[in-house]
């Protein structure tokens, strides 16, 4: 009976890469950049540890990567409206529910960098500057005060948006954990962003 050669698992470099980014995004939300390890996301990608400092670098680098493209990811899903805030504090709101990781992967970068550089500033820096552009086109146009330097506008519109996603705890004690809660509280967060940027 002939012999045939059992056929090698095709590799798949780039499915490989996507299955460490989503364990890197898993890991570096549950524990923060100090915290995470290598070789869990390793074991959770299935992948050879190796192949994750060849394809992203170290785990800092990684961590940029994973947090830049969970950012774009957002630029792109919920761009700000300046023309309809109630509806862009919705879709964020929306968007955060869905995706509690990015909130966590910010607050994680904050408490390993403070007020240091970030590792991909320069990008960070761009991605921002889009976004306040259009504030500041909303405010050239009429439709969003000028009172508020523009970058200071986003500041306080995102955190609007955010705070209650990121500390749910004091979202329960202060405003009420049902769901009619919730409900009210939004409307609340809506119309104090309304005000925020009313002329």
């Amino acid at each position: 009976m002939p012999r045939y050669p059992v056929p090698m698992a095709v590799r798949d470099p780039e499915a490989t890469k996507a299955r460490i980014f989503e364990a890197a995004v898993t890991e570096f939300a549950r524990h923060g950049i100090a915290g995470a390890r290598i070789d869990r996301i390793a074991a959770d990608a299935k992948a050879n540890k190796q192949l994750i400092y060849a394809y992203f670098g170290n785990k800092a680098e990684l961590f940029a990567i994973v947090l830049e493209r969970k950012m774009l990811d957002l630029a792109e899903s919920v761009p700000v409206d300046p023309d309809d805030i109630e509806g862009w504090i919705d879709r964020l709101m929306d968007y955060h529910a869905a995706h509690p990781e990015l909130l966590r992967l910010l607050f994680w970068e904050g408490l390993e960098y403070g007020t240091d550089e970030l590792p991909h500033e320069t990008g960070r820096r761009e991605h921002y500057d889009r976004k306040v552009a259009l504030l500041e086109d909303g405010q050239a146009r009429g439709v969003v005060t000028d009172a508020i330097p523009a970058g200071d506008l986003l500041i306080l519109l995102t955190a609007l948006a955010n705070w209650t996603a990121v500390v749910p705890q004091m979202r329960r004690i202060l405003a009420g954990g049902e769901e009619a809660d919730h409900t009210r509280l939004r409307a609340s967060v809506k119309e104090a962003a309304r005000r925020l940027v009313a002329r």
